[in-house]
Order: C-alpha cells, then sequence, then structure tokens
C-alpha cells in the first residue's frame, strides 16, 4: 500500500488547481458577465471528455499551478479537438514563460494528431515581470500557428482583452470569434491613442466586436456572450474536416428544394436588387448555412453550409448591398474564404450577379488592383471542385474573378437571363456609338434600340455557351438539382498543381 502521505499531497495539488484564483477573483470573473476558463471549457466539450494536461506546471517566478492557462484535449460533436483556455483570475490570464510553453505543448499535440486547435484568449497580455522570457512565448505560438496554418483549423476565441502583440496569435488562425460583452483587440490601447495621437476613444470603439466585425473585418463571427460564442464554436467545428488530410463528416439534416421560388426572388430587371440570401435558402440544407463576416464586407456572401447533407462553400455577390460590386474588402474576404475552403477539401459554389470592380479614386489609390488580384489568384490556385452559376449580370473583370471557366470553374451553369461581357448594355453603347448618339436626330430612341440590338447579340449566355464559356443554360426550377448533380460528379476531383515552394500571392 501506498504511503497515504502521497495520496494527500496529490488530493491537496489536485484541489489547487481546480481553484485557480479563488472565490473572489471567480465572483468578478462572473460580474463581468465571463466564465471561468474551466467553465469555458466544459461548455466545448461534450461532457466529461475534457483530459487536462500539464496542470502542475508553473513558473519559478509566479509560483501558481498551472501558471494561469488551462491546456488539454477531448471531444467536440463526438471528434477530437485540442485546446488552450486563458485564466483571468490567476494574474490577469498574463502570459509568461510556462504559460506559453503549456500552449505551445498543446499546439504540437493538435498538429501532430492532425486535430483542430482553438484557443481561448482572456488576457492581460504579456507578464511583465517576466521580460524578454514572454515576449519569446508569444514567438513561439506565433510560429507554431503559421506551421499549422492549412494543415489544421485553428480557431481563436476572444472572451476578454487581447492586446498588443498577443493579437497576431488570433490573426495567424483561420477564424477569430468575439463577443460584444467583454472582448477587445487591439495593439494599442485608448490610453496610448490618447498620448500619442491626441485622440478620445473607448475601448468599444477602438477594438470592440462590432469595430472588429463591421469596419476591420478582423473578427469572423460576433456573439453577445461567452456562451452563445462557444455554443458557435462547437456549430462551426462540425462543419469542419480534422485537417486537410480529412474531409468534412457528411449529416443528416433538412433537404430543402424551393428553386420553384427562385423567379419570385430573382427579378429580371437587372436596375432591381434583392438578397442573395433568399437564393441561398432555395437550396441549401435548412437552417445550415453558416455565414462568415455577415457584417464586414456585405456587397460578398461567404459561408459553409449543407447541400444534401455535405458541407460546400458559398460565395455570392450580394446585388443589395452596393450592387454586388467587388471593393477591396470584399476582394480580401472572399479569396481568404476560397483559400480556406481549398486548405480543408471543401467543394466551392460560386453565384455570381457582378457589375464590375467598384470604380472610383478612393478604390484605386487604396490598391484596388493589388487587392483584387487576391480573388483571381484564389480561385485560380484552388484545386477543390468549383462550381459556378451564373445569375444575372458578370461584366468585366469581376465576372473573371468570380471563379469563370478560363481560371479553373470546373463547371459553369448560368440562368437564360444571365448577361456576360466586359461591361453593360447602357455603358457599352454609349462608348461604342457616342458619335452616333450625337448626330442622331432622335438620340433617346436611337439609344434604346441599340440598347436592345447590343443586349440580344452580345449579353445572352448562348453566346458564351456556343464557346464553351458556360457549360450549360439551366431553368431556375432545376437550381438545386443541377448544383447537386455538377458537385456529385465531382466528387472524386483530383488535381495536383506543379510543384513549388509556394506561391507569391498579391498581399
Amino acid at each position: 500500500m501506498w504511503n497515504n502521505t502521497h495520496l494527500d499531497k496529490l488530493k491537496d495539488l489536485e484541489a489547487r488547481v481546480l481553484q485557480a484564483g479563488g472565490a473572489s477573483n471567480i465572483e468578478k470573473q462572473h460580474a463581468k458577465g465571463k466564465m471561468t476558463a474551466r467553465e469555458r471549457l466544459e461548455q466545448l466539450y461534450d461532457k466529461g471528455s475534457f483530459v487536462e494536461i500539464g496542470a502542475l506546471r508553473m513558473s519559478p517566478a509566479s509560483k501558481i499551478l498551472g501558471d494561469a492557462v488551462v491546456t488539454g484535449y477531448g471531444k467536440v460533436n463526438g471528434r477530437l479537438v485540442y485546446a488552450a483556455a486563458q485564466d483571468f483570475t490567476l494574474k490577469g490570464g498574463t502570459l509568461g514563460k510556462v504559460h506559453a510553453e503549456k500552449i505551445c505543448a498543446a499546439m504540437d499535440m493538435a498538429l501532430a494528431c492532425r486535430s483542430p486547435f482553438v484557443s481561448l484568449n482572456d488576457s492581460g497580455g504579456a507578464r511583465i515581470e517576466e521580460g524578454v522570457d514572454s515576449l519569446d512565448g508569444y514567438s513561439g505560438i506565433f510560429y507554431r500557428n503559421t506551421i499549422a496554418s492549412g494543415i489544421i483549423p485553428q480557431i481563436s476565441v476572444i472572451l476578454g482583452p487581447c492586446a498588443g502583440g498577443a493579437c497576431y496569435a488570433p490573426a495567424l488562425c483561420d477564424y477569430i470569434f468575439m463577443t460584444r460583452q467583454t472582448s477587445q483587440m487591439f495593439i494599442t490601447g485608448p490610453a496610448v491613442v490618447k498620448e500619442v495621437m491626441r485622440e478620445e476613444i473607448s475601448a468599444e470603439d477602438l477594438g470592440g466586436a462590432d469595430a472588429h466585425g463591421k469596419k476591420s473585418g478582423v473578427a469572423h463571427f460576433v456573439y453577445d456572450n461567452d456562451n452563445a460564442c462557444i455554443e458557435g464554436v462547437r456549430q462551426f467545428l462540425s462543419l469542419l474536416p480534422q485537417s486537410n488530410e480529412d474531409k468534412p463528416l457528411s449529416s443528416v439534416t433538412q433537404p430543402v428544394d424551393a428553386s420553384d421560388t427562385i423567379e419570385e426572388i430573382v427579378p429580371d430587371n437587372m436596375k432591381r436588387s434583392y438578397d442573395v440570401h433568399n437564393v441561398i435558402n432555395t437550396f441549401i440544407d435548412k437552417d445550415t448555412f453558416f455565414e462568415v463576416q455577415k457584417d464586414f464586407a456585405k456587397n460578398v456572401v461567404v459561408g459553409l453550409g449543407r447541400l444534401n447533407g455535405d458541407v460546400i462553400g458559398i460565395v455570392a455577390n450580394q446585388p443589395s448591398w452596393m450592387a454586388g460590386s467587388l471593393d477591396i474588402d470584399a476582394s480580401a474576404k472572399a479569396a481568404r474564404f476560397v483559400r480556406f475552403c481549398d486548405c480543408f477539401n471543401i467543394p466551392l459554389l460560386s453565384l455570381v450577379d457582378v457589375p464590375g470592380y467598384m470604380p472610383g479614386s478612393k478604390q484605386e489609390h487604396s490598391g484596388i488592383i493589388r487587392h483584387g488580384a487576391k480573388l483571381l489568384y484564389a480561385y485560380s490556385e484552388a484545386t477543390v471542385p468549383k462550381v459556378t452559376l451564373i445569375m444575372r449580370k458578370a461584366f468585366g473583370g469581376a465576372y473573371i474573378a468570380m471563379n469563370s471557366k478560363s481560371i479553373g470553374a470546373d463547371l459553369v451553369l448560368a440562368w437564360p437571363i444571365a448577361q456576360i461581357a466586359v461591361m453593360g448594355a447602357e455603358g457599352a453603347v454609349n462608348i461604342i456609338n457616342r458619335k452616333d448618339l450625337a448626330a442622331a436626330a432622335d438620340p433617346v430612341a436611337l439609344r434604346q434600340t441599340l440598347i436592345a440590338e447590343y443586349e440580344e447579340k452580345l449579353l445572352n449566355p448562348y453566346i458564351a455557351a456556343e464557346r464553351g464559356y458556360i457549360d450549360e443554360v439551366i431553368l431556375p426550377k432545376d437550381t438545386k438539382k443541377r448544383i447537386v448533380e455538377a458537385f456529385e460528379g465531382l466528387k472524386t476531383k483530383k488535381k495536383t498543381l506543379l510543384w513549388k515552394k509556394h506561391g507569391n500571392i498579391p498581399l
């Protein structure tokens, strides 16, 4: 029999680990509307499945068991996931050498096991008293974020402060979740902004969830509180594969086919807008569309959903916002999503109704050429099954960028009302026939005649189909059927690009 002294010591250590920062600090955490690190992990993981690692580690300087972070693994929706949750009740969740080593160890295990990694961030930042050791800890995390990128899904959940260099770990992950109630991200806080820029700004306006969800595009998902946010993470993980060597699991869902309502949703008058979400809902499985960055760059809609139980990624122009044109933010948003789907074997559906790239000096001077090229690059590079449906307008370089046949679409479908050209009829006639219009006795009547002729000769989808740029012109009522058939035919697609160390995307 073992000496009871050993068992008593172990029980004492376990009790101290679970006590975290003590009752008063836990109360303060709850008073702010925040869960503790362990409560968050309990909600993230399937009941009773979480296994902690490194619980007895401590920094010689702080002498805190666990060093203000809880790391481990368990099952989420029945599948293995690794995680690290910073504990704000201990030293404000600050990051020191041991704290970082625990996170790095969990990340190494996640990569070795080809499993997703989730970081739950709630920290006062670098532990000042540990100096350069703290900074070195961050660099080790950043390195692992980069090496694991494209191999395993990485999700960062901001549930409290995340400031300074600490922000770059979430930025290197695939997706960032934030809460309106408590999360903040900024490189320099309000006090520094006031001191350096002489500008008064609140922490929420500078780096709150809505600031990053709507303005900067840093946050991909925004929720009201910890509980809703973590449930969102669980739901999102259910749509992802374990790694780049895997595919998302199929699931039993409620199929939908309301394609016969499309003509009521989408006007054939090209000047009238509509909400592309309503088109997506005519064929995507009920309640499965999980939109990414829904409040940022709303002229393009991107997200994951299930089609007859299988996960697909959708990129769609949004005519109800900026007429669906592509600008800098929309191009970057869509490009990053396309690359994520390609990393993790998620087929892509592109829904096209785009009048072109957004014109204007602001866009030009801010780099629309460079940023717009990101989407061209992302689609051209992607080797997953790629299906495109041209709904109405597909004009200019934006038509090419939205996964046209010649940059790699496997199948391109179009509705009979689709228009594919360098530009719309009105703009084209103004340029091509300007002399005739200037000399005409009735320029208004002539202009309408020329527009009709241009639309008849150059804009209809049958011309593009003759040349092989469109594979099929389909009726709206057949939309779901034809999309399902397209992906079914591409299920076993295998394509390998020429070897290279990596490309040079126009960042």
